[in-house]
């Protein structure tokens, strides 16, 4: 499975296939509120991908922390993946969490997943079957986990980049958020933005439900001069971060990073920089 998004149509004629194994990472609510109207359903087989609980860093006060090569594989094997498994993720408001999953696995060495592109929403929406929502019990799998580290971005990273400027630093967030024209949805959280960053609202890379077409996709980094320079991309929690590194990674060839603790971590620390 050579490729970063699947289609619907696809997911359907591959459904029963041996190898393959369908995650359901949506959740609840997101950070700002929003909420899907088909909580209540999944794909068929589909695994429950407990981003909040089983795959953050649960000894972090920072929300959705990429947790340690050990848990995630220890997680991974409890949902019976293994090392020759074919991954499909999704979310039911379409793209929001599945990149987020896709990051991770890439993150944690493993190549072989894809992007439902158009989520559940799509899926639905091409009157595919559905089930209730359930959980289950996996056979253990053999998955293994190794962390590469140059997929993610620390604090001191990000502040030594604003100096040197090595790397282009990328703000998923909305407009508003980004100038400090609109609260943060996290309670006593600063507004602004981190100097020297470009704002790219994750909105700009989807067309509705899915990602635009890959001529759209690289007008809308043609339309910000994005130069041949490392990505990194930064967000609320490192989320939506994950969104517009997806869609550079389908058009752009450069290195890509996410920067984790995102603004949830700049806004709150002593020795950050915030401009509005």
């Amino acid at each position: 499975m050579n490729t970063i998004l699947v289609s619907s149509t696809w997911l359907n004629n591959h459904l029963n296939d041996s190898d393959l194994i369908v995650l359901d990472a949506s959740q609840a609510k997101t950070a700002t509120g929003e909420k899907s109207d088909l909580e209540n359903i999944q794909i068929p087989g589909a695994r429950i991908f407990n981003l909040k609980k089983d795959f953050s860093l649960q000894s972090s006060d920072l929300p959705n922390m990429l947790p340690e090569a050990r848990t995630f594989e220890a997680s991974c094997r409890r949902l019976g993946i293994n090392k020759s498994s074919k991954i499909v993720v999704y979310d039911n408001l379409g793209v929001y969490y599945s990149p987020r999953v896709w990051w991770m696995f890439k993150t944690m060495g493993y190549e072989n997943i894809a992007v439902l592109d158009g989520g559940l929403p799509h899926w639905v929406s091409n009157r595919y079957k559905t089930e209730p929502k359930v959980c289950s019990r996996f056979n253990t799998g053999d998955f293994t986990a190794t962390l590469n580290s140059k997929h993610v971005k620390t604090f001191s990273f990000v502040k030594q980049n604003i100096k040197n400027q090595d790397s282009i630093l990328i703000d998923a967030r909305s407009e508003k958020r980004f100038k400090g024209l609109a609260p943060e949805p996290r309670e006593g959280l600063a507004s602004g933005h981190i100097p020297n960053a470009i704002n790219i609202p994750f909105t700009t890379v989807l067309d509705t439900d899915c990602f635009k077409t890959k001529t759209a996709l690289k007008a809308v980094f043609a339309a910000y001069n994005i130069k041949d320079k490392p990505l990194v991309f930064s967000c609320g929690s490192g989320v939506t971060a994950c969104i517009v590194l997806l869609g550079s990674t389908l058009v752009l060839t450069q290195e890509t990073a996410v920067y984790d603790g995102s603004w949830t971590e700049w806004a709150q620390h002593k020795d950050s920089e915030i401009i509005c």
